[in-house]
């Protein structure tokens, strides 16, 4: 299974990323295989995996929540074109291709930001954080 994250940014571009292995961790953390050094994303903030070709995401006790389609959950499975929120971040889940139309959800333009998100909006070289990190070079233009 090809599995990608899809991120959106706030010019309208995107940047995919492809999941690096059947258990990716996504966080805060340096020890994390998908990392995001933004204050409003925890330490070890969620965690997919796919196992017997079903891909689940489990939030790993993060403060601000891991949404599904703009629902907040606790575990789920999820499929092609589900879109995955952490922090102020918004992801589509692409799978094997799918769906081939990349566009952000129309519910994350219904609302506004909330205010903790809109102040982690600090230029990434005023975070601490390892410059060397491939996942961050891909951030810097969000």
């Amino acid at each position: 299974m090809d599995v990608h994250l899809v991120l959106f940014k706030n010019n309208g571009e995107y940047k995919t990323f492809s999941l690096p292995d059947n258990i990716t961790v996504i966080g805060r953390r340096h020890d994390c295989d998908l990392r995001i050094p933004l204050s409003s994303v925890s330490r070890r903030h969620c965690q997919l995996s796919y196992n017997d070709g079903v891909l689940k995401i489990r939030d790993l006790s993060s403060r601000n929540g891991t949404f599904i389609n703009g629902k907040r959950i606790d575990e789920a499975t999820v499929k092609a074109g589900d879109y995955l929120k952490i922090g102020p971040l918004i992801f589509l889940l692409q799978i094997n291709g799918q769906p081939e139309k990349i566009s952000p959800p129309e519910w994350a333009a219904q609302k506004p930001p909330k205010k903790k998100e809109q102040a982690v909006k600090a230029p990434l070289d005023e975070l601490e954080t390892d410059v060397s990190d491939p996942f961050l070079a891909e951030l810097e233009d969000i």
